[in-house]
């Protein structure tokens, strides 16, 4: 298989596992890297053996590079990723997509003119967990899915996170940064969202770093905290959402699925495996389901390798732009909600995308 030739702008906290995992996919080469701290950049070239260090600025336009992982923080997501098209270059981005539905939308177009792909996390959906999900949802193991939850529920990143200031800044906030991936495991499941309808809050506003080194420092929060809303899929199912950077502990489920036949308890979407339960109509309680055994670790990369694929075989890649773009104008549509006081309806639409097969992404990875 020919490799496509990756150059990753963006060398935080997220980079590594992908600096990890690229070179264990058989569709990818980790040719350079980029950050605007180059100390950065050069500090994780040495680590983890990347031929070359490159402004970001360079790096989007160099001919040695076929498609740029874009790491960077949400506001570079859009303008980052045009650079890279506008130089014809195949992309795929951290989430969220854009900040907002209009510049995701631009990058979208701008790709169908260049003929590039377009990728965007999450791509943990591509992972044994939630792709055992969609097998049994499918084969009609709780008939019908009628209705859901989904809760994302912490008190912030602050305490942990070295870098935390950009969570709390426009294109942060629980449901543009936690949100992707539970709306897309539900997207990926139910289908397509047809309306919101939402209300959120901002319990602080202003927020103490607690991690190092900038323990002490004092950060604004320009986003909504705690959002709760309810979906209606095009399909006729009804799910409750809460993401939430305001709530100290809980006891709450990631995500459940419930249908005509029985009810599916499903595994954190921020992870690539985990335990899935199948209770059905019978009173025998729940019984774990065997999960799919390939991808069940952390293989963040899987999506930009299953893009890369999908450039040579000449389909749309799993966890594409269109869907990221749905999901964008869905996280949206809470505050939205709370401001005009009505449900939103959602504008986009986009298909399912197919199942990953166990041999589908060619990997060393378990």
């Amino acid at each position: 298989m020919k490799k496509l030739r990756v150059g990753v702008v963006g060398c935080g906290k997220i980079s590594g596992i992908y600096f990890k995992n690229i070179p264990q996919f058989a569709a990818l080469e980790l040719a350079a890297c980029a950050d605007l701290n180059k100390e950065r950049a050069e500090a994780a070239a040495k680590e983890h053996k990347i031929p070359r260090v490159l402004s970001p600025e360079a790096l989007v336009a160099d001919p040695g590079i076929d498609v740029v992982l874009n790491l960077t923080v949400p506001q570079g997501h859009a303008p980052v990723n045009t650079q890279a098209i506008e130089n014809g270059k195949h992309v795929f981005v951290e989430k969220p997509f854009a900040l907002n539905v209009a510049e995701g939308q631009k990058v979208l177009d701008l790709a169908k003119q260049k003929g590039v792909l377009v990728g965007c996390a999450p791509d943990t959906v591509l992972g044994a967990g939630y792709q055992t999900v969609r097998r049994e949802i499918e084969a009609g193991s709780i008939g019908r899915p009628v209705s859901g939850t989904a809760f994302m529920t912490c008190h912030g990143h602050e305490s942990w996170h070295p870098d935390p200031e950009f969570y709390y800044l426009k294109g942060g906030g629980p449901m543009l940064d936690m949100g992707p991936y539970y709306l897309t495991a539900l997207v990926m499941n139910l289908g397509p969202v047809r309306r919101v309808s939402a209300e959120t809050s901002l319990a602080f506003g202003e927020r103490t770093i607690t991690s190092q080194p900038k323990a002490g420092k004092k950060m604004p929060v320009e986003v909504s905290t705690h959002l709760t809303g309810t979906l209606l899929f095009d399909s006729g199912a009804v799910v409750t959402v809460i993401t939430s950077f305001d709530v100290w502990a809980a006891h709450l489920p990631r995500i459940e699925l419930h249908g005509t036949l029985g009810s599916l308890s499903c595994p954190d979407p921020n992870s690539f495996g985990g335990k899935i339960e199948l209770h059905g109509p019978n009173k025998d309680g729940w019984k774990e389901v065997a999960s799919q055994k390939r991808f069940g670790e952390n293989s963040r990369g899987i999506g930009l390798a299953d893009l890369a694929q999908a450039v040579q075989e000449g389909r749309a890649p799993r966890a594409s732009g269109e869907l990221a773009l749905h999901v964008l104008e869905v996280m949206l549509a809470f505050d939205k909600s709370t401001r005009e006081g009505k449900h939103i309806p959602i504008g986009s639409r986009v298909e399912k995308p197919a199942p990953r097969g166990d041999d589908a992404i060619e990997s060393t990875l378990p």
